[in-house]
């Protein structure tokens, strides 16, 4: 037998998982591709956010009653809420395509790969970065109303962001994989994913700010105290304020905290993910 053989007989395992891994992207991905109520959600979402929100609260956002301008944000609402609905965006497509975990589940797609050579750490990882994938092109989708919302974009800024959006696609799928394993029902996943997901983008100071301005002190004077705690443990207003620092130059806070906070979410879920997988 010659060194190139057995080489080859060496890389060969390391090829089989590759291939898989490639394997179980690209059906996650065509999948997605095929669900055309996905692509309209993906789609009407944010341009309902966009259009009724962005500009119907915009004269309430500034303040602005009889001539008068109270401070809030430098921005307008459209700005400000934008980067929360590229988040939006990414969340519902992100929990919801692990769905497909379930469905797999129930119709034996799932006992046959896991009795392939594959390693369950590379099935997981598949989907996960399949429905990543999925989940970044519906988040990309709001980025073309950007001129629209009055949010200019450099090229730097496109490449910031599209680093952010993978890190934060990445974690939110792993979460929505946590939660499919836990649901062994259609319907109870999709009653239980809006359970999360809504009550998670509502404390995320995604649709209103909390004034830069004003102490933590101050803070929970102005507002109640449970809601600036909320909005303080989610995970998800660190990452929607990274966002929102790439995409308008704007930060309630540190700007490295919301790159640490998805990163560590992304490692976690995906850690929990496999654990329930592996007893799968």
């Amino acid at each position: 037998m010659t060194n190139d053989d057995t080489t080859a007989m060496r890389r060969s395992p390391l090829l089989i998982q590759l291939g898989g891994l490639y394997g179980i992207w690209l059906r996650e991905v065509k999948r997605a591709i095929r669900d055309r109520g996905q692509l309209v959600g993906g789609i009407s979402r944010p341009i309902l956010w966009v259009l009724i929100l962005g500009i119907g609260l915009n004269p309430y956002f500034r303040g602005e009653v009889y001539g008068e301008v109270t401070f809030v944000v430098p921005f307008t609402y459209l700005q400000f809420i934008f980067p929360a609905v590229v988040v939006l965006n990414i969340l519902y497509t992100s929990v919801q395509s692990a769905v497909s975990v379930i469905w797999d589940r129930e119709f034996g797609f799932l006992r046959e790969v896991l009795v392939s050579p594959m390693s369950r750490g590379m099935v997981l990882l598949g989907k996960v970065l399949g429905g990543a994938t999925v989940a970044m092109v519906h988040g990309c989708l709001v980025l073309l109303l950007a001129r629209f919302a009055d949010v200019p974009l450099t090229l730097s800024d496109i490449v910031k962001a599209l680093g952010l959006m993978a890190m934060l696609a990445f974690a939110l799928t792993s979460l929505g994989v946590v939660i499919a394993n836990r649901i062994r029902s259609f319907e109870g996943f999709g009653v239980f994913s809006n359970a999360v997901i809504l009550p998670l983008y509502f404390t995320s100071s995604s649709i209103f700010p909390l004034d830069p301005a004003l102490t933590r002190a101050q803070a929970r004077i102005t507002y109640p105290e449970w809601l600036v705690t909320l909005v303080e443990i989610n995970p998800l207003t660190y990452a929607v304020d990274a966002l929102r620092g790439v995409l308008i130059d704007y930060n309630q806070f540190d700007p490295r905290l919301g790159i640490a906070v998805m990163a560590v979410a992304g490692l976690v879920l995906f850690a929990i993910a496999l654990i329930d997988f592996r007893r799968a």
